[in-house]
């Protein structure tokens, strides 16, 4: 049976082994163990896993800057894909996203990972290209 639930960092292992395997997932050191709890910690009712059973099948991270939210990490395992977990877990921190009072919503994605560009697109983002994305490393 497909569930979902605030994901915990005791869903961090399973999460990580998800990430690695979805084609497109950028991970850094952002991405490490100690970092992804501090996420959690500061988004703590906005971010989703989706399990079978005891297993991890889904993620999605979600965070808020009082203005904004930001999805980052929605992975759907190859063998659940096309089956509405994706969409589900963007709505569940689409929603949890508007009882904090966020109206509008951004995200990232690899510039070549075109299937994640396409599901997206499916779901009704648009994709801006009005805008560029700046980073620097602290």
């Amino acid at each position: 049976m497909t569930s979902i639930r605030i994901m915990e960092i005791g869903d961090y292992e399973q999460a990580l082994d998800l990430w690695k395997r979805t084609a497109g997932m950028g991970l850094s050191a952002a991405d490490e163990k100690q970092e992804i709890e501090k996420f959690l910690k500061k988004n703590s009712t906005l971010c989703f896993a989706a399990f079978d059973g005891e297993v991890l099948i889904g993620t999605i991270l979600c965070g808020e800057d009082g203005r904004r939210g930001y999805l980052y990490h929605l992975a759907v395992d190859e063998t659940y894909r096309k089956t509405g977990i994706g969409k589900s877990l963007v709505e569940c921190s689409l929603n949890a996203l508007k009882e904090t009072g966020i109206q509008k919503c951004h995200l990232f994605v690899i510039a070549d990972n075109e299937t994640g560009i396409a599901f997206w697109d499916h779901i009704g983002w648009e994709l801006r290209k009005d805008i560029e994305v700046m980073s620097m490393n602290l």
